[in-house]
Parts: structure tokens; C-alpha cells; sequence
């Protein structure tokens, strides 16, 4: 059965805590060392929606096995219309397209926003799935932040790639 791609509710919370946990515990994708409690997860999903961005799930089976959001990418006025994608995937369900059907999913919802360009800010040059994925989706990369991250006792880089969504910055942004 293929996924069905929607708005994320409360009730998904658990299932997505469950997801970041697993990379939080195994991969240099999040620079997080402990998984967050559910009240956490709870908070940070009210605080993306409270900005009316999207948080979007994957459902399979009745089964959340994926999730993406776009978040603010930085707090002052002047990057109010720069937002940054996270993608995550129930490890069991790497390979299945799932990826690409949230990422689509996120940046057709934000193209119909008032955002002009997505950030993405993947942990870890060895990370080549999340490049690979974001690259597929008309993203560049525009640089590398060498050794910003320590986990697993060594130093992690950061790619940063960046699409413009919609119009871009081909007309000025309107307040």
C-alpha cells in the first residue's frame, strides 16, 4: 500500500518522537545526543504550527513512517520568508520513496506560503541519501560548515543546500 502524505495531529506525536529517537540514537542527521521527551516533540510541533508552517506525516497501514516539517530558519524579521526542511524516516521504510513524497509534499505546501527560499542543513558530509534527495528536489549546495557538531566522539560537518520556492527572489517579498 503506498503512503498517504497529510497534515500531522497531535496523536501522530508518539510515532514521530519514536522515528527522531532512532536517529538521535544512531546517526549524525540530528546533532541532538538525547531524544526529546514526547512533551518536547508535542512542543516543538505547536511552535512550527503557531508559525503556520507545515508539519506533515506519512501514513501507512495506519502507521506513521515518516515525517517532514519546515521550521523557521532563523528568528530575526529579516529571514521571515527563509524556512528550513527537516525529512525523517522510519528506518524500516528507507528506500520506499517516502522521502520524496514528503519533500514534495512540504515544498508545494511552502510554495503556496509566502516563503521565497528552503534551507536545508543536513548533519554530516557522509550523509549522501539527504543530499541525494534534497538534490532531486532542486536544491544546491551552497557550502560546508566544517566540524560544527561533535557526536559519537568526533567532529561532524554540515552541508547546507538551498532552493528558492516559488517566485524566489525574482520580486520583492511582501510584509
Amino acid at each position: 500500500m503506498q503512503a498517504q502524505v497529510r497534515p500531522s495531529t497531535e496523536g501522530d506525536v508518539a510515532e514521530i518522537a519514536r522515528i527522531y529517537g532512532h536517529y538521535v540514537h544512531t546517526s549524525t542527521a540530528t546533532f541532538e545526543l538525547d531524544p526529546p521527551s514526547l512533551e518536547e516533540m508535542l512542543s516543538r510541533r505547536s511552535k512550527i504550527l503557531r508559525l503556520e508552517l507545515p508539519y506533515l506525516v506519512a501514513e501507512q497501514d495506519g502507521r506513521i513512517v515518516g515525517y517532514a516539517y519546515a521550521g523557521q530558519y532563523r528568528p530575526r524579521p529579516g529571514y521571515q520568508f527563509t524556512i528550513e526542511d527537516s525529512v525523517y524516516i522510519d528506518p524500516e521504510h528507507l528506500g520506499e520513496g517516502l522521502g520524496q513524497a514528503l519533500l514534495s509534499a512540504l515544498i508545494e505546501t511552502c510554495e503556496r506560503g509566502p516563503w521565497r527560499q528552503m534551507i536545508a542543513v543536513i548533519g554530516d558530509t557522509a550523509n549522501t541519501a539527504s543530499m541525494r534527495l534534497h538534490e532531486r528536489h532542486a536544491f544546491r549546495t551552497i557550502g560546508t560548515l566544517y566540524s560544527v557538531g561533535w557526536k559519537f566522539n568526533r567532529w561532524v560537518d554540515s552541508i547546507l543546500m538551498q532552493r528558492a520556492l516559488g517566485q524566489g527572489n525574482s520580486l520583492p517579498a511582501k510584509d
